[in-house]
């Protein structure tokens, strides 16, 4: 069937996510717009239902990404962070017990003095009502499905998916076709593992001569905890049990606003042991002796789950491009051991802005913004990358202990001499390489969780808000249908079923006992939109392409 063509609307700047980099970018091009007495036409296309719905992170976040384009936002009364932090604590953790580190030790840009804690949903929200008051066009729920390329191969725009088609393809009666939205730059903020800033790296040879991007996988809960368990603006960070030596990660547990407590956990997913659960490890981590108490008497009200960018300095990709740029983690700014990225992607949408709006104030349209390029590692974003771009390599190189202890030491010779003694350093594989065979290790064997503090998938995945349109295309696509039982399955015990974190993934026998008959289920409508199977599969075989609009989690506050 023929489908009818696609209307089509012209912008001088079309935005792809509106998460912070992507309103950022919004709100700075209007504000240079107005100083010079300009009209500008900004749109920004979300795929979730409304702005904040996928945004997920800790969050402890550093203001001076919001103070540079928003000077006057702590004053407002409607100000999106509201709690300071008022104490730092970085814990190692062992089975039964845990030291706390003396905050001296830490390096300086370790202390989250003058941050604050809070949901950078809120943020986000707070960062798109600023935004529609200068006048942007948000459009929540219309997910980018295609880049749009002009005769010399330049991006002229993107195109929204098709609305109402059935899940073989056909348009179903509410068929309707998705738009063209045309700009004279496209700027696109999709976050961590954004699948077309992944068709765009390849296109353009975005990654060469750069390490390989590296990922973690983080999972979080939102409890309301009792009030003789809560103390406002605490943060604490701990690493060590219950994941071994050899893997890299750790927790956040931060206090904030009405007796709400973020908890969280992260695993890089350059580990190595395939029978590994992100999500079994996180609920196993709550049951901690020093962590337990702080949950019991309260209620567990949200979860959701997000890959994360690691590989900073040595492995942001080419910015720029004919006709567009990346910003925010998208292109890869997140500090890893601060566990931090949402500042420097305000940083970075107001870095580009200012490049677009010069280039258009010049008359200038689809070519490549070479000073963005040019501009980043010398700004503030790449003096935060830098001084830290060696404590990833050293955790994965040499283990937990003498990587935080090396990385530590690496921090500080960054801090006071400007210098590294270990240069700058390699990641080596990228992370869907590093998985060893099941026959070469012992296979982890996880407690059943016991429903007041530790819980199952499912349940988890149902306070996520996930909703998708289940007659549509499954947003999942595998290149090879038979490498899941084929191939990861007798290599690796197919760990599609354990890194996803929320069951989408399942192994099923026509004979369970016998083993006998095996199928791979793909349960696409509980997906949270975290990309970890994107990036993890040891075949490279499972896309993750956007579904119908406004489908995927409704975090309310995460």
């Amino acid at each position: 069937m023929e489908l009818p063509e696609r209307e089509g609307m012209d912008y001088d700047v079309v935005i792809v996510g509106a998460g912070p980099a992507g309103l950022a970018a919004a709100i700075r091009l209007k504000q240079l717009a107005a100083e010079a007495g300009a009209e500008l036409a900004v749109v920004v296309v979300e795929k979730g239902s409304e702005v904040g719905a996928h945004i997920l992170s800790g969050a402890v976040i550093d203001p001076v990404g919001l103070d540079r384009l928003l000077p006057a936002w702590r004053e407002d009364p409607e100000r999106p962070l509201k709690t300071q932090v008022s104490e730092d604590r970085f814990l190692y953790l062992g089975p039964a017990g845990g030291v706390r580190l003396p905050n001296f030790m830490m390096p300086r840009l370790m202390n989250n003095h003058g941050n604050f804690v809070g949901s950078l949903g809120t943020v986000t929200r707070y960062l798109g009502a600023q935004a529609e008051a200068l006048g942007v066009e948000i459009y929540p729920g219309f997910a980018a499905a295609e880049v749009l390329f002009g005769p010399n191969g330049e991006v002229t725009g993107i195109a929204t998916g098709d609305m109402g088609v059935a899940r073989d393809g056909t348009p179903k009666a509410e068929f309707t076709r998705g738009m063209e939205l045309r700009g004279k730059y496209v700027l696109f903020a999709e976050g961590a593992r954004g699948h077309l800033t992944k068709q765009l790296v390849a296109r353009f040879d975005l990654d060469a001569g750069r390490e390989p991007q590296k990922y973690g996988i983080g999972l979080k809960e939102l409890w309301q905890v009792a009030p003789d368990k809560f103390k406002p603006g605490l943060v604490q960070h701990s690493f060590g049990w219950p994941l071994d030596n050899r893997t890299g990660g750790g927790s956040f547990l931060y206090h904030f606003d009405d007796h709400l407590v973020s908890v969280g956990f992260v695993v890089h997913l350059n580990y190595q042991n395939p029978t590994l659960s992100p999500f079994d490890e996180f609920q196993r981590f709550k049951t901690h002796p020093l962590i337990r108490s702080t949950f019991e008497g309260g209620k567990r009200i949200a979860y959701g789950a997000r890959a994360l960018t690691e590989g900073g300095f040595q492995s942001v990709p080419k910015l720029c491009f004919p006709g567009g740029a990346l910003i925010g983690c998208a292109a890869g700014f997140m500090n890893v051991p601060r566990i931090k990225g949402s500042h420097n992607a305000v940083l970075s949408g107001i870095l580009c802005a200012e490049h677009v709006f010069a280039a258009l104030t010049a008359g200038r349209a689809g070519d490549e913004l070479a000073d963005y390029e040019a501009a980043w590692r010398s700004s503030d974003i790449g003096r935060d990358l830098k001084r830290v771009r060696n404590v990833k390599p050293l955790w994965s190189k040499l283990g937990t202990m003498m990587g935080v202890v090396l990385g530590g030491f690496d921090m500080w010779t960054n801090e006071l001499f400007h210098a590294s003694v270990f240069g700058t350093l390699k990641h080596g594989k990228p992370d869907h390489a590093t998985l060893k065979r099941i026959d070469e290790v012992e296979p982890i064997v996880y407690p059943k969780p016991d429903g007041v503090v530790s819980f199952d998938k499912l349940s988890s995945v149902f306070l996520s808000n996930t909703n998708h349109e289940e007659d549509q295309p499954v947003h999942l696509r595998l290149a090879d249908p038979a490498i899941p039982v084929s191939k990861n399955l007798p290599m690796y015990g197919e760990p599609a079923r354990l890194y996803c974190p929320a069951g989408v993934y399942e192994v099923v026998y026509d004979d369970a006992q016998a083993k006998t008959g095996a199928r791979f289920v793909i349960n696409a409508q509980n997906c949270v939109h975290c990309k970890t199977c994107d990036i993890k599969d040891p075949a490279q075989n499972i896309t993750w392409v956007a579904p119908e609009g406004g489908g995927g989690p409704n975090y309310p506050n995460m």
